[in-house]
């Protein structure tokens, strides 16, 4: 039976008439159009879908919407506010992305990694990204980009 939820995105309210089990991926691509939020696996395993709830990341396609009603859910599509975010900037002067796929979650990983650990060593950031997948192999590009987007203060 379909129920309703208001989730806020991007710091807008959405209100929508869902199961109350929906994944929030699905919610966030089919219902709200915001599509820089990936379908991976589906079963959290690879990264893709990663969003920020309440800060934190979160794999959207494991969250059930009756989790996260009144919570402040960000998007890729959310995280730059009149210019890019520091971690977008970063991965863009690291040249991150191959096939970009799994980049919106690899970007939404980095920003809650930062928030919580401004200046991240090595091993941090290979234990907290280690959730992320990246098929093209651009591990080293992404950490080089953590570490640039720190020094930029993108954790503060």
């Amino acid at each position: 039976m379909l129920e309703s939820f208001t989730l806020n995105v991007n710091g807008k309210d959405h209100k929508v008439e869902v199961l109350p089990d929906t994944p929030l991926l699905w919610i966030l691509r089919d219902n709200l159009g915001l599509t820089a939020t990936k379908y991976g696996c589906g079963v959290s395993d690879c990264g893709a879908c990663t969003v920020l709830v309440d800060g934190k990341s979160r794999k959207s396609c494991r969250v059930p919407v009756h989790e996260i009603e009144n919570r402040k859910i960000t998007t890729l599509e959310g995280l730059a506010k009149g210019k890019l975010h520091p971690v977008q900037q970063a991965w863009i002067d690291e040249d991150v992305p191959q096939c970009g796929y799994c980049q919106s979650g690899q970007i939404m990983a980095a920003v809650s990694l930062l928030s919580n650990t401004p200046d991240p060593s090595d091993e941090e950031i290979d234990r907290v990204m280690s959730g992320n997948i990246c098929r093209c192999g651009t591990y080293d590009r992404i950490r080089k980009a953590i570490k640039r987007a720190a020094k930029a203060g993108a954790g503060q």
